[in-house]
């Protein structure tokens, strides 16, 4: 079976793009390009969300948006 890294459209490329400065939304534009046409997007983003990863630009979100996704997840549970 297949790890959604394996397909993920990030794979082989510079991670600096996924790591921008965090407080600068703006240089997350070209990770989040990236990621808003893989097809592991999805998967990505709640491996994020279930490690509490602090770094970086994870199946489309930013930390802060990460952050906002577990805030709400939290209230609506």
């Amino acid at each position: 079976m297949r790890h959604w890294r394996d397909v993920a459209l990030c794979r082989g490329l510079d991670p600096e793009i996924f790591f921008p400065d965090p407080d600068d939304e703006e240089a997350a534009s070209d990770a989040i390009e990236i990621c808003g046409e893989c097809p592991a997007r999805e998967l990505c983003l709640e491996w994020a969300i279930a490690r509490r990863e602090k770094n970086g630009v994870w199946g489309g979100a930013t930390v802060r948006e990460r952050r906002r996704i577990i805030r709400r997840r939290r209230r609506s549970a």
